[in-house]
């Protein structure tokens, strides 16, 4: 996978830009404040139709404008695709080769990219909702209905739980329409489940690999699910239907009481143990940091695994952040296989050295040069 060419309109400080002549490596310089991320977020968001940075559409149109487009031209083993992605406060427009796609996951996966951040570390040590994110990002790219099963998740959820908040008290009828709900609850939240479970299992055989590579052997990293009922290694949706079910109606009383729903994949949790211990409470920041380091890489392993080509990697001012070691593992890791972005404040935070026939664009006030 390859992009040939960037277009933007409208995006974020880019009034219109476009690049062109992209290498395997393509550095982009520049200081702070300048455009560098946005660049690579402009490439996250025709990816996946959503920003990592932001949840508010608007705020990557830019000011005073009303719409924003992204285009692409992206090189795959099968041919050439043209994607373009447009951004307005109707919402968003997606085109394949010109054509309008009738349903933005029809547009998911055209364009596979792993991105790896600073705040990449709070897959680690942060909330479990923003490890519930990392899992739905990931595996929304490779299995864009999952993204439909999530969305209707959802929309029961608020459903659900907007009549938690009125069944305090009241009668029968309210009970069978919480039945109703459940059941909608369950036959979307078990696909989720399932998905997540395969796929932690198979991020687990590349996370595992990896990381001691990078430890010398030292350490072993072990990924489970945190499911909110059941065990975490069923995978029979029957048996989660049932399991599912069975703690919404032991769940019954309290939820009504609190007025939210208290089980289900909007609950569930992902741990990271380092030589069994918990990475996330007795993990030193260069454990932390080792891991999420992991977790990129066997990202990008996964992706080729499913889809049988490399992503797009996409390095946010991270390369500084790690110590000579890391970042030499990371660079050989990417070095001639996956097309790599790579933002920096100057070419000296990066050992260049380990770099081959990388592109240079210079970044100021919105403008490129290359």
């Amino acid at each position: 996978m390859y992009v040939n060419h960037l277009r933007l309109e409208h995006y974020r400080n880019y009034e219109t830009l476009t690049l062109n002549h992209f290498g395997n490596v393509n550095l982009l310089i520049g200081r702070n404040a300048q455009g560098k991320t946005n660049l690579l977020e402009s490439l996250f968001v025709l990816a996946l139709t959503k920003s990592h940075r932001t949840t508010k559409d608007k705020e990557l149109i830019a000011f005073g404008s009303d719409h924003a487009v992204i285009g692409a031209e992206v090189e795959k083993k099968y041919g050439t695709l043209n994607l373009e992605l447009r951004l307005s406060q109707q919402g968003k427009r997606a085109k394949l080769n010109g054509l309008e796609q009738r349903k933005l996951s029809d547009f998911i996966g055209a364009l596979n990219v792993v991105m790896f951040a600073p705040e990449d570390l709070e897959i680690v040590k942060g909330t479990p909702g923003i490890r519930r994110r990392f899992l739905d990002m990931e595996i929304g790219q490779v299995q864009p209905s999952y993204l439909f099963h999530l969305q209707q998740y959802q929309k029961v959820l608020v459903q659900r739980n907007n009549l938690l908040k009125q069944a305090f008290g009241a009668g029968p009828e309210m009970g069978t329409m919480l039945e109703i709900w459940n059941e909608q609850l369950a036959e979307h939240g078990v696909k989720i489940i399932k998905r997540r479970k395969q796929f932690i299992r198979k991020l687990q055989k590349w996370a595992e690999q990896i990381h001691e590579g990078i430890t010398g052997g030292l350490e072993k990293l072990e990924l489970s699910y945190l499911p909110s009922f059941g065990e975490a290694e069923e995978e029979d949706e029957a048996v989660l239907m049932e399991q599912f079910m069975i703690k919404l109606s032991q769940m019954k009383e309290q939820e009504i009481r609190r007025g939210m729903t208290l089980s289900g994949p909007h609950r569930d949790d992902l741990a990271f143990h380092i030589n069994g211990n918990e990475a996330q409470v007795y993990g030193s920041q260069g454990q932390q940091r080792t891991t999420a380091l992991s977790l990129k890489l066997a990202e990008i392993e996964l992706i080729h695994e499913e889809i049988g080509e490399y992503p797009i990697l996409l390095l946010d001012d991270v390369l500084s952040e790690l110590d000579p070691y890391r970042q030499t593992q990371l660079i050989e890791t990417f070095q001639s296989k996956v097309q790599t972005f790579i933002t920096a404040t100057g070419i000296e935070s990066i050992n260049a050295g380990r770099l081959q026939d990388a592109s240079i664009f210079h970044v100021n006030e919105g403008q490129v040069i290359s």
